[in-house]
């Protein structure tokens, strides 16, 4: 998408639904749908990285995947 043009209010409602509902029937990971979700739209990536910084929900949600494929190092926890 080229700069300075935003997601029309009626896309920016329904894009964490859409990424749910995707994950959900097609059974893919949260990553995948979002990747079917913006190229379905010629959307790139890092605009649509814009969105999810925006959902806590839904970055916790890609982060936990990611940590389960060690894409991330899940976070250590200290002892007291």
């Amino acid at each position: 998408m080229p700069a300075g043009l935003t997601l029309p209010n009626s896309e920016y409602n329904t894009f964490f639904s859409d990424i749910e509902n995707h994950v959900n029937t097609a059974g893919v990971s949260y990553m995948e749908a979002i990747i079917h979700w913006a190229e379905k739209r010629n959307l790139e990536l890092e605009y649509v990285a814009t969105l999810i910084e925006q959902n806590a929900a839904l970055k916790a949600k890609i982060q936990g995947e990611a940590e389960t494929l060690s894409f991330l190092k899940k976070p250590t926890r200290q002892l007291i």
